[in-house]
């Protein structure tokens, strides 16, 4: 039986790479790695399907190196510590460091990674990570530290279609196949920039298919239809049921939330992946409504980070159920961006009021700085009427309360109060 599709046509060179110019291209740092033959230890960040573990394999067949592989999924502080010493019997007086590949790093805990800190401080080993999740949280500052991160991208359009070109000339098995493709949109939206699961679609549509291969927008939604348990036996529906439970919380159905959790907790989602979600959505979402949320999705975060599953289901649950019934509000959200926006666009020079800045030296205090400023606690009710705005803004409004909740009402009514009108 032939290998999967995606093992196939893994390249072999960096030249046969696909994707990801920002760091293969011709000023990338990966060809530096190549060239000067000195790696530094690093994590690879980004989605599935990008190429994380292809270019780990790459960079030492390159180099030349020995190169040891674990799977945080599976490996604890013993396998990680045998690895180590493997590594360091291959190493001679003039040898290169061996590398070690670790991958879904994320997935270790704190003793597992501070079992490999040791390692890579003595130069023991090169340490290559990859990870879906964001590294500064998920790795220990020390490792963190001593790791450059690289960031991978999700493959765009045009290298979608290099990659399905490749495929149809080069493969063995496809190129015994009389394949047509008459429309990608459809392949490569339900791709979404993974360029593993497009070729796990070809290996279904020509699986499925006898005869010759036609690929448009129908045959591969249908194939699709038909061979969904094939198509998402990978997880890959990770992000549809994520974007569910965000949206249920958002949208106050505690009940649709908790079904969209049970089945990512039954799938085996990181548990730190959904509270980090939460801490994120009661900031977005809730806001300024209910300012107790965001202080309990930080205690879930924390919670869950220091106990782990099972009995984390329960602070998840908690947590998602209060989000999930609380009043809502993205003010602040929206603040933020429509400041962001204006300020990214703004290219007139707004100086700061003289009676904001600080006179740090005689001759800023000559020049009228901090002249004129009034300390709010010398005023009653801590609050004097005065300019925060560069000039030209004056009275420009980027926050605007949301007064369909009990406490935006009342921060509405005491800016009003204050500020007699200027800001409505």
């Amino acid at each position: 039986m032939a290998a999967p599709l995606a093992e196939r046509l893994r390249p072999q060179r960096l030249e046969d790479y696909i994707g990801q110019s920002h760091l293969v291209g011709r000023d990338g740092v990966f060809r530096r790695f190549i060239e000067t033959k000195n790696v530094p230890s690093f994590i690879l960040w980004g989605p599935p399907g990008v190429g994380k573990t292809t270019l780990a394999k790459i960079v030492a067949a390159e180099l030349e190196r020995p190169f040891y592989t674990l799977s945080a999924v599976t490996s604890g502080v013993k396998e990680v510590r045998e690895v180590i010493e493997a590594a360091k019997r291959q190493q001679f007086f003039s040898s290169a460091t061996p590398l070690l590949f670790i991958d879904e790093i994320h997935r270790f805990n704190k003793s597992q990674q501070d079992s490999l800190l040791g390692a890579v401080e003595r130069g023991e080993v090169v340490l290559i990570g990859a990870t879906t999740e964001n590294p500064s949280f998920e790795v220990i500052t020390p490792l963190l530290s001593r790791c450059q991160v690289y960031t991978l991208r999700p493959m765009d359009n045009d290298c979608l279609a290099e990659l399905l070109n490749r495929a149809l000339t080069t493969d063995t098995e496809l190129k015994k196949r009389n394949i047509t493709v008459e429309q990608t949109e459809a392949l490569f939206g339900f791709a979404g920039g993974d360029a593993r699961k497009l070729l796990n679609i070809l290996d279904i549509i020509t699986s499925a298919t006898e005869g010759d291969v036609v690929i448009n927008n129908q045959t591969i939604t249908d194939a699709l239809q038909q061979n969904i348990a094939l198509y998402d036996k990978n997880g890959e529906q990770h992000y549809d049921i994520i974007s569910a439970f965000i949206k249920s919380v958002r949208g106050s159905d505690p009940n649709a939330a908790i079904y969209y959790l049970a089945r990512m907790l039954e799938g085996g989602e990181e548990p730190r992946f959904i509270a980090r979600r939460l801490v994120i959505l009661a900031s977005e979402d809730i806001g300024l409504a209910n300012p107790n949320a965001l202080l309990l999705a930080n205690a879930c975060f924390d919670t869950v980070h220091k106990i782990g599953m099972p009995e984390a289901r329960i602070t998840l649950a908690e947590t998602t159920i209060y989000l999930a019934t609380s009043q809502k509000s993205n003010s602040a959200y929206m603040a933020i961006n429509e400041a962001l926006a204006f300020v990214r666009k703004d290219n007139t020079l707004r100086p700061v009021p003289l009676h904001l800045r600080n006179a740090v030296t005689g001759l800023m205090k000559s020049e009228g700085y901090g002249k004129d400023y009034k300390y709010a606690h010398d005023y009653d009710n801590n609050f004097v009427v005065q300019e925060f705005m560069p000039d030209s803004l004056a009275g420009t409004q980027f926050y605007h309360p949301n007064t369909s909740n009990a406490t935006e009402q009342k921060i509405a009514a005491r800016m009003t109060e204050l500020w007699e009108g200027k800001y409505k």
